[in-house]
């Protein structure tokens, strides 16, 4: 049987200084540095694919990418070499090969975000750059009653931002929707098939204001009920977020052709 071509690599990056994932003209992004990284390791220029193509200031703690690679290295290698050619707020976790058919868009089943918020009196220079301060209470129990009516299959038009509003479908199915208490951070963890652009930021902003008490639970279903770009919000600072997973039918270890 053929060894397959397609190598699958668990990613985790620090987006700061970057202008997202995809590819964009003079300007640094993550999917160049892999791409430029991958080439310095195999000599071939290869053009990668991300389940999740994150956005500017956006991090990852299990972003997957997928190329099809012509030297056949060890899996090992790809791990300690990419590591080797990357800059240091970007590693390669882990390198699967897996069958030329599988996607790593189309086959995801969900993404899970993370998007942290510092609700404490004064700002943290330690975590300036992976969360958003918020001072002030914020009412948990009445964040997540909003979160609730999130859950489930929706037109999510009105959390989409208004200039950036180009999807064919806004239909979504969010599947989990939770904010939680870790002394002064405050997490909002969301899973969905899904997402549309800047999608979590804007239903971060309707939250806070929840949580401030700016906002009532049958407000947040009307901003779902309306379906018009743009209107939820405001959108928060990328620094906040960060995507944590993406999800498959099958886990990678156990579909990964390496022995074959």
């Amino acid at each position: 049987m053929a060894v397959a071509t397609k190598v699958i690599l668990i990613i985790e990056y620090e987006g700061t200084r970057y202008h997202g994932f995809q590819l964009q003209a003079k300007l640094p992004t993550i999917q160049e540095e892999i791409e430029g990284a991958l080439g310095r390791l195999t000599g071939e220029r290869r053009r990668v694919m991300a389940a999740s193509r994150t956005d500017a200031g956006v991090h990852a703690k299990g972003q997957v990418v997928s190329f099809r690679m012509g030297s056949i290295l060890p899996l090992p290698t790809f791990v300690t070499g990419l590591n080797h050619y990357l800059p240091e707020d970007i590693a390669v976790k882990a390198a699967y090969r897996v069958d030329d058919s599988f996607n790593v868009r189309r086959d995801a089943i969900s993404r899970e975000y993370n998007y942290y918020i510092l609700n404490g009196l004064t700002r943290s220079p330690i975590r300036r750059r992976f969360s958003y301060l918020v001072p002030g209470y914020l009412d948990i129990e009445a964040m997540n009653e909003a979160g609730e009516a999130l859950v489930g299959e929706h037109d999510f038009a009105s959390f989409a931002s208004r200039m950036e509003f180009r999807e064919k479908s806004t239909l979504r199915n969010v599947y989990r929707a939770r904010v939680e208490r870790e002394g002064e951070l405050v997490i909002f963890n969301v899973v969905a098939n899904s997402f549309l652009h800047h999608q979590v930021r804007n239903t971060v902003g309707v939250l806070i204001r929840v949580g401030r008490g700016q906002m009532k639970i049958d407000e947040v279903r009307s901003i779902i009920e309306a379906k018009q770009s743009g209107i939820a919000g405001p959108m928060t600072p990328a620094c906040g977020l960060c995507l944590m997973r993406v999800n498959y039918p099958v886990p990678f270890e156990e579909i990964s052709n390496e022995n074959l």
